[in-house]
């Protein structure tokens, strides 16, 4: 066990967060693949703390049961009462407890609504705690402009944090100092618990500020410092749309860099996005207006977009997909998709094929080469290798009540306008003549023919459509025929 492995991890999502405005509960909106407070659980995470407890209060049902899906063996802590950030750390101390956690070491706090805030920068803060010996550190970060913020106030021989003056109550030469508090604190846990205790109330709020735990600790003869984050913007917290955007902007900024530092070409990364649980594979390389979502795996080599969705999609190596939406695909190796294309989920096309312009797949197998260039759809079908289906085919999967099932060979090729209605079979190397409805099994080899015979009545158009333009041009067109006999 590292011996700067916390004890626990608190994380503060109790908040209602009036000002988002929403339905949804503050720590809930979703940025870059996770929620809010997924993104703080999985910062958090990369500590390897004994014990990690989230305080959940406005709307908790949802929120636990997402933390639930999130992170399984999470702990989650009711504040039933919305009483100050010290009740609220309170409350998931004494959850700890009651469920037998020896708490011995130190205690990290984070906020639920704090995106941007990494791993590395929460491990910096712990190591800072640990080194410096300190009873408290505050994770502080210095801001361009520090206006609003609560200032710290540190003791220039030892560089201890002496106090965190808020912004209406500081000095002219404090409103200077551009380090602020993050909101974000490492404890030691004893002297927390202990102090957590004798926080009073008689403040404006009637709240139990957990700021009062440094005073109280500094009083009693122990040290308070500060770790200083590398990038101010990991403490940016979330109170409204606005600044939800603006933190999307910036994450999603963090990822790109981060893969075309790693080898990926991005084109245009102002209008790329991605989730955080995107991967790629060097060399590949995205084109502008692209959408990378959930767990999408881009292999070397391949490109994708320009104007394209992918969610939950593997693309092979050397594929190619271009405005294209794809769902819960798999594009295999050297594969071509779009443009114009939609793959729903179940969608596997094989290496080298092709779904064209203006094809639709789901719950489709599509064997290596094979090829539906465009103007259909294939749903519920195995099709082998080698194949080449006509322009504008359907498979007819659902009959009203039940889906069923289409295969097609390998080395097949049928005709333009045919519908498949399922289920049935067409056998490797056959053929589909053009506008068919195949409604049997086609023997491998044979050539399917499934339509009415051709019948022209001559002279129809000038008895039923006498002076027409129609009318006009066939009779010069008969002349001229005549005229060259």
């Amino acid at each position: 066990m590292s011996a700067n492995r916390p004890a626990a991890v608190v994380v503060l999502a109790a908040g209602e967060g009036t000002r988002m405005k929403s339905a949804t509960p503050k720590v809930l909106h979703p940025i870059c693949g996770r929620s809010l407070v997924g993104h703080v659980v999985a910062a958090s995470r990369e500590l390897n703390p004994e014990h990690l407890v989230v305080v959940v209060g406005h709307a908790r049902e949802q929120v636990q049961a997402h933390l639930s899906e999130v992170d399984p063996a999470i702990r989650s802590a009711v504040q039933h009462e919305q009483r100050g950030t010290g009740h609220a750390v309170r409350v998931g101390l004494e959850e700890l407890v009651e469920k037998g956690a020896a708490l011995d070491g130190t205690v990290v706090v984070v906020c639920g609504d704090t995106p941007l805030l990494t791993g590395e920068t929460l491990r910096r803060l712990s190591d800072t705690h640990s080194a410096d010996g300190n009873a408290v550190t505050v994770l502080s970060a210095e801001v361009p402009d520090s206006t609003g913020y609560g200032r710290i106030v540190r003791d220039d021989a030892s560089g201890s944090v002496t106090a965190i003056v808020e912004h209406k109550d500081a000095t002219d030469a404090q409103r200077t100092i551009r380090e602020i508090n993050s909101g974000v604190f490492a404890f030691d846990a004893k002297l927390l618990v202990e102090a957590l205790g004798k926080v009073r109330t008689d403040n404006s709020q009637g709240e139990e500020y957990l700021t009062d735990v440094l005073g109280i600790v500094r009083k009693a003869g122990h040290r308070v410092g500060a770790a200083v984050a590398g990038d101010h913007r990991e403490i940016l917290g979330i109170n409204n749309r606005v600044q939800l955007a603006q933190a999307r902007r910036l994450l999603n900024d963090r990822l790109l860099e981060r893969a075309m530092l790693a080898g990926v070409t991005v084109v245009d990364p102002a209008s790329t996005w991605v989730d955080v649980t995107v991967e790629f594979e060097p060399d590949a390389i995205v084109h502008p207006g692209t959408q990378l979502v959930g767990a999408t795996h881009i292999g070397a080599g391949a490109e994708v977009g320009p104007q394209s969705r992918l969610t939950d999609t593997v693309v092979g190596a050397d594929a190619v997909a271009s405005f294209t939406v794809a769902e819960g695909a798999r594009i295999g190796e050297g594969a071509s998709v779009g443009p114009y294309a939609y793959l729903r989920p179940g969608t596997d096309l094989g290496a080298k094929a092709k779904a064209g312009t203006y094809v639709e797949m789901k719950n489709a197998s599509i064997g290596e080469g094979t090829k539906v260039p465009h103007l259909s759809y294939v749903g519920d079908a195995t099709i082998g290798e080698y194949t080449n289906i006509g322009a504008a085919s359907v498979f007819v999967n659902y009959d009203g009540e039940a889906k069923h099932h289409t295969t097609v060979g390998s080395h097949c090729k049928t005709g333009s306008d045919n519908m498949f209605v399922a289920p049935v079979t067409i056998g490797d190397g056959a053929y589909t003549a053009a506008g068919s409805v195949i409604t049997k099994d086609v023997p491998p080899g044979s050539l399917a023919v499934a339509r009415g015979q051709q019948r022209n009545i001559e002279g129809w158009v000038a008895r039923k459509r006498p002076g027409s333009a129609a009318a006009q041009a066939a009779s010069a067109a008969r002349q001229e025929s005549e005229g060259e006999r």
